[in-house]
């Protein structure tokens, strides 16, 4: 006899469907490794030189972009939502294979605007102030791709790209932390996320005046961040919690890293662009990425990710990579170690998504909790949700309630695995 939870075939191939979404996405990520090799002057698989000069807005929007719209659009749980990755993804790759910038950047902006969109009745469903924050970082992204439609350099524009991505993700960690977070710490969010996007507007204005406010700002919110975040206690967890907290903590390490370096005005010297680049989409992005993986594809894609002790390896290597391109290679001017710092962060990326397939291909494990750690027992099957798909166990500091239903689809998964206070 076939498991209950077995039953709904609906979801299982839609789980299918959104796999098949994933594969654009996941081709702009490994051409835009693939161009990254090529701006460190190393050997890369495709020595393609066009890519070179797509690889940041291939990475945003393409690989970046494409996710977060493919995880609202699951929330969604309607069919139109699917267009907003569908088209970001297709940006990508018309840059890649050289379309005019007209029309891969008409993709791109059709991409960001239906994700807006996608927000639409995510708030009229929900009436959070995360969905606002959010709506607010993929409003970043409209402008950022308007701006670079209408030929401003991507120089220009980093300011908006680093905003798009930074709100979107500082809204979702206020969506998760919603237990233990009042409406005043979420409008205190709101504020400073509309602060960001304020200042990156004024440095397209006023480049060296409006850098030097969007630093401030930015350093603003990252602190407010960190103080917030429920990592600051996981971190002493064990297991999955820990994981999840210490990606989370360096990647606010790397995004004040960046706003700091931002406050000294805009970014002249090869070393500061390559620190404020880096520092934000590697540093910040990818590690929020590697943070959140084992929560969040289960639930967009209907698969199940166990957390592997593994998967510390490439986390790890990120962050040693960047510290011998950042602070060795850029800060003390040692180019051998700047490229090997970069190559490492490409070997960190391809062998976190090696490590993630293996998980998800080997199945789900019970994890050893040690009592006391905060953290639940994984068990074997997985415990129902309200939304009605496969999810992960919910387990439950003694004389917590579970965070009521959202009604949103593959959002309960998430906001109950990480919306108490221990990951």
């Amino acid at each position: 006899m076939s498991h209950p939870l077995r039953k709904p075939g609906p979801i299982r191939r839609s789980g299918r469907w959104r796999l098949l979404l994933m594969i654009p996405a996941g081709l702009c990520l490994l051409a835009g490794l693939d161009a990254g090799l090529i701006l460190l002057d190393v050997h890369a698989p495709l020595p393609v030189a066009s890519w070179g000069q797509a690889h940041g807005m291939v990475l945003v929007f393409g690989f970046v972009g494409a996710l977060i719209a493919l995880e609202r659009a699951v929330a969604l749980g309607r069919a139109w939502g699917y267009l907003a990755p569908l088209l970001l993804a297709l940006g990508g790759l018309g840059l890649l294979v050289s379309l005019p910038r007209i029309l891969a950047g008409t993709l791109l902006l059709a991409g960001m605007v239906a994700t807006v969109a996608l927000y639409v009745p995510l708030w009229r469903r929900q009436r959070a102030v995360a969905v606002l924050i959010q709506m607010l970082g993929a409003g970043a992204g409209v402008a950022a791709t308007l701006l670079w439609l209408a030929g401003v350099q991507t120089s220009l524009i980093l300011p908006w790209l680093c905003s798009f991505l930074v709100i979107t993700i500082a809204g979702e960690r206020v969506e998760l932390a919603r237990l233990h977070l009042g409406p005043r710490s979420e409008m205190v969010a709101l504020v400073l996320c509309c602060a960001v996007v304020g200042c990156a507007a004024a440095s397209v204005l006023w480049v060296w005046a409006g850098t030097v406010l969007f630093g401030a700002a930015l350093a603003l919110l990252v602190l407010w961040l960190m103080r917030q975040d429920v990592a600051r206690r996981t971190i002493h967890a064990q297991g999955a919690p820990r994981f999840m907290a210490a990606c989370l903590l360096a990647g606010y390490f790397w995004l004040l890293v960046a706003a700091v370096t931002w406050c000294f005005g805009y970014p002249v010297s090869v070393a500061a662009y390559d620190t404020v680049v880096h520092g934000v989409f590697l540093g910040f992005v990818m590690s929020m990425i590697m943070a959140h993986a084992p929560t969040i594809l289960p639930a967009v894609l209907a698969i199940k990710l166990p957390y592997r002790a593994l998967m510390w390896v490439p986390a790890v290597l990120l962050h040693a990579g960047l510290v011998l391109r950042l602070w060795l290679g850029d800060g003390l001017g040692y180019e051998l170690l700047w490229q090997a710092g970069g190559v490492l962060n490409v070997v960190a990326v391809v062998l976190f998504v090696l490590v993630a397939l293996a998980s998800a291909l080997l199945g789900e494990r019970a994890l050893p909790w040690p009592p006391g750690s905060g953290a639940a027992h994984t068990p074997k099957r997985s415990v129902p949700v309200p939304s009605g798909r496969p999810g992960h166990s919910i387990g439950l500091r003694p004389g917590m309630a579970p965070a009521p239903s959202t009604g949103r689809a593959g959002a309960g998964n998430r906001e109950e695995h990480e919306g108490k206070r221990d990951e």
